[in-house]
């Protein structure tokens, strides 16, 4: 199925598309030409108000009586339907997020398998039973904690989209979901493809708008009783400020400054492909994206020759070219973002060995860009960047290494490159991250817990951990005894 430009995609709330009672409506580009793309309903707070009214009705309706198997047969079903769109979505969110279409279809398989992952999941949903002495019996219960808010960002809205709405939906919960106003395509349609397998009206519901009003009142409604948020670390603070007062569970997937140690033992053939790979994958707008390279000084120069040499044969271009390895970032607006802290970084004292110019022509494109020479104290070493732009560094030893690897406030992903196996493990005890990876550049798979230490947040996502944060725990005491209770001896 083509994607049709000229469609107004609608809210999706209690089952079906929705007006948006504000009347308002956002006109989308193509990052990567500047071409219009599609209108879009923009939520307002009545909207909000009518998604969580629908989602409690889920839950007190067909969504909180269907049992656990049932739950797995949908998700199931629900991953066999996106499989089946696969050339339909895959399009839909490189088109509207101008990523190359070679990495969305590698997120989107990622997501095909979350949405597996916790339908089998499912069946670990179980209390504890035990006697507690005399003629007591205690056994606990797991039941949902009821409506997620769920906040989504812009540069990996399809498969955030499946980190989100897989648990919660395996948990039981019903979910409002919403994603970025200027990317929320395969997410309204993701809802479709859900309504059409069975899932109950009100299970899922999707409310684009802005964040700092839409966003901010769906972590303030008192119908909502758990937030889970992806997105930036300011914001992320925020969040917990206005969840504060409802006192609401809180999963927080927030930024990072990623390190990716390289020392002089590693295999380079290995490393450096995989460096560049771990920072240019979705043009560095990924918050995992290991921007910070430290490289033992005795092999540096030779490190940083090889390593800008292949990143200035990335293909930067057309997102739906199959070759294309690079496509645009989000916005020209953003790409004038990053060419900023290239030249702060110029003027902090960093040499720009490669890229440090925005391309001509139409698109918000940026080319791979290394800056070396720089200091942990700089701005560009410190502060996340989000686009295609690496810092290159020198360290003297596993301390130093070390040392400057946890000198950000950061703490999402690592990875070490080392022929030694016992460094490798040292190193992934004492770096403060969520995730290190030795000698492999991903980050990300379902049934591995994943998220930060530090300003990157708490909870952890893809995990089966990541259904308890869904999940309450009752506790039930039971008396065995056929004797009445009488404590006071009356």
């Amino acid at each position: 199925m083509a994607v049709a430009t000229d469609r107004e995609y609608l809210l999706f709330i209690n089952g079906e598309s929705a007006e948006s009672s504000g009347g308002e409506a956002k006109e989308l580009v193509e990052p990567a030409t500047g071409e219009p793309l599609a209108k879009v309903a923009m939520g307002t707070e009545a909207d909000v108000d009518r998604a969580v009214e629908a989602a409690q009705g889920a839950l007190a309706g067909d969504w909180g009586r269907t049992p656990g198997p049932e739950r797995s047969r949908l998700l199931h079903a629900l991953a066999d339907a996106l499989l089946a769109n696969r050339k339909e979505l895959c399009e839909l969110e490189a088109r509207n997020v101008g990523k190359a279409i070679s990495s969305v279809k590698a997120e989107f398989f990622q997501g095909v398998e979350n949405f597996r992952f916790y339908a089998s999941a499912i069946a670990s949903i179980a209390g504890r039973a035990n006697p507690v002495g005399g003629s007591l019996l205690y056994y606990s219960l797991k039941e949902p904690v009821g409506v997620a808010g769920q906040i989504v960002p812009w540069n990996y809205p399809l498969m955030m989209t499946t980190w989100k709405l897989a648990p919660a939906l395996a948990a039981g919960c019903s979910v409002v979901l919403k994603p970025d106003s200027s990317t929320p395509l395969t997410a309204l349609r993701m809802a479709e493809l859900a309504a059409e397998v069975g899932f109950p009206p009100g299970s899922i519901n999707v409310v684009p708008g802005p964040g700092k009003t839409i966003g901010s009142y769906l972590v303030k409604h008192p119908g909502v009783d758990k937030i889970a948020f992806t997105g930036s670390t300011e914001t992320g603070a925020q969040i917990m400020r206005d969840a504060s007062d409802g006192i609401k569970r809180l999963t927080l997937e927030l930024g990072g400054k990623s390190p990716n140690l390289v020392f002089a033992d590693a295999d380079l053939a290995d490393a450096i492909p995989s460096s560049v790979w771990s920072i240019y994958y979705s043009a560095g707008q990924s918050c995992e994206a290991r921007s910070r390279i430290l490289v033992e000084q005795s092999i540096y120069d030779d490190f940083v020759a090889k390593f800008s040499e292949a990143a200035g044969k990335l293909k930067l271009g057309d997102p739906l070219d199959p070759e294309t390895q690079i496509g645009s970032l989000i916005s020209t607006d953003h790409r004038d973002h990053v060419h900023g802290y290239v030249e702060r970084g110029r003027e902090e004292g960093a040499e720009v060995v490669q890229g440090g110019k925005a391309s001509d022509g139409k698109g918000a494109f940026y080319p791979p860009t290394v800056l070396t020479g720089v200091d942990t104290s700089m701005q560009v070493a410190q502060e996340e960047i989000f686009g295609p732009v690496v810092t290159i560094s020198s360290f003297e030893d596993e301390k130093d290494a070390i040392k400057q690897a946890n000198a950000v406030r950061y703490g999402l992903m690592a990875t070490v490159w080392t022929g030694d196996p016992g460094r490798g493990h040292r190193l992934a005890r004492r770096i403060k991250a969520g995730t290190v990876g030795i000698n492999m550049p991903y980050s990300a798979f379902p049934g591995i817990p994943f998220g930060g230490y530090k300003h990157s947040g708490f909870g952890r996502e893809l995990g089966i951990d990541t259904l308890e944060l869904y999940l309450e725990t009752k506790s039930v005491i039971v008396s065995t005894s056929s004797k009445p209770f009488n404590p006071f001896g009356l």
